[in-house]
């Protein structure tokens, strides 16, 4: 299956037709903690309770080298594992890091089915023209922000189908890509144990190897009709469909989405209060654009910042009425940040709009309307972008020295 995996320098594979990526963080509830605990890397460590009936919420990849593993019970991991450490749990930290991955996955599709906080199943098909990239650069460009953005790895799989997508993204562990290329799809699946098959579980990998059907190849090979009689007809053609690279599920967006934001990591901590005003406003101009392209507008402005030492505060405000007007999300966000956030080097600056609506309920007309007609600017700036890239209209105050 090395073949498949995407190694640092090489060319990425031709992956015409692989529209879905199945996105899994390596290691999430561990890997969270160990941002303010890097001298614990190369230790074994787990995530969980620590008491007499608590179970491991996460392993880190040291301590699965003896064995111990999520939803274990902690006392089993620390019989296999003596020095085993264990850090408990930290209550509100992965949704709050979980909500930021999947914003990354949301800026580029909105077709985003979470599994968990820690995975979900990407759509990107559509949105390969607007973003001029390919799947296997999308899914590189997760794999890059989400390192830079949150100080984690995840392991991604680009693919035809879900199935595959997902079987991809587990051999690609820990911090890695695996892409299968739509016409190599057999040749990916057909050399793999019969227990990788979704829905394969001890009883039925038990049941196929009584029939000699000890690899995918062989269940594909078999007779689809003596294969239903034997599992019964609904799972017996599921796996013979299966077997073949066929899976018709589609991606499911759970829910409407409740908020659009986009952040940034500096390379370099920022100290200045200016600077980060203006990367506020490049944001604000991203979730602006966003907020117009989709047709809703939001009520509630908020900014994430995050410290050097990965502290983060978040603070919000809502307005008298909903906008989708970048100059007024970045007159709340600088009034947030000044009002709220204490001096020190900030690794990560966001803003995202919540409370969102289509506006059908009609706007809400204030006595003070601002002038002169700002929305009307931005919505000209994304019809001059559309034509001739996103570069073609910006803030003069977000032009280089060059440029101006």
């Amino acid at each position: 299956m090395g073949r498949f995996r995407v190694r640092p320098g090489e060319p990425l594979p031709d992956d015409t037709g692989c529209g879905l990526l199945h996105v899994d963080m390596d290691a999430f509830f561990v890997s969270v903690e160990l941002r303010t605990r890097p001298e614990l890397a190369d230790k074994p460590v787990v995530v969980s309770g620590g008491g007499p009936r608590a179970v491991v919420a996460a392993a880190n990849y040291p301590a699965r080298k003896f064995g111990v593993r999520s939803a274990m019970p902690f006392s089993t991991a620390k019989r296999l594992c003596p020095h085993l450490i264990n850090i408990p749990p930290t209550a509100g930290l992965y949704s709050e890091v979980s909500r930021g991955v999947m914003g990354i996955f949301r800026e580029l599709t909105p077709l985003v089915e979470p599994l968990s906080l820690d995975e979900a199943f990407l759509d990107v098909s559509g949105a390969l023209r607007r973003l001029g990239a390919t799947p296997a650069e999308l899914g590189a460009r997760i794999r890059s922000r989400v390192a830079a953005e949150h100080g984690i790895t995840c392991s991604v799989g680009v693919a035809k189908v879900k199935f595959v997508a997902k079987l991809a993204s587990g051999m690609a562990k820990p911090d890695g890509m695996v892409v299968v290329p739509a016409a190599e799809t057999l040749r990916f699946l057909h050399p793999l144990p019969v227990s990788a098959l979704w829905g394969v579980g001890a009883r039925t990998e038990e049941h196929l190897r009584r029939l000699g059907l000890d690899t995918i190849a062989d269940v594909a090979a078999f007779p689809p009709e003596r294969l239903k009689k034997s599992l019964g007809v609904a799972l017996g053609e599921h796996l013979y469909r299966l077997a073949h690279g066929v899976d018709e599920r589609a991606v499911v967006v759970d829910s409407p989405e409740k908020s659009i934001g986009a952040e940034h990591t500096f390379d370099v901590d920022r100290h200045d209060r200016e600077s980060l005003g203006l990367e506020l406003l490049r944001l604000s101009e991203r979730v602006g654009a966003t907020l117009r392209a989709r047709g809703v507008r939001g009520r509630t402005v908020s900014i994430k910042v995050r410290f050097a030492d990965f502290r983060t505060i978040t603070r919000a405000r809502t307005l008298l009425a909903p906008t989708d007007v970048a100059r007024e999300i970045h007159a709340v966000a600088v009034a947030l940040l000044a009002e709220h956030a204490p001096a020190g080097a900030v690794r990560l600056i966001g803003v995202r709009v919540e409370g969102l609506d289509t506006g059908e309920a009609g706007e809400q007309l204030l006595f003070e309307s601002p002038a002169p007609r700002w929305r009307d600017a931005e919505v000209a700036a994304d019809v001059a972008r559309s034509k001739f890239g996103s570069a073609a209209v910006r803030p003069a105050s977000l032009l280089g020295p060059r440029e101006g």
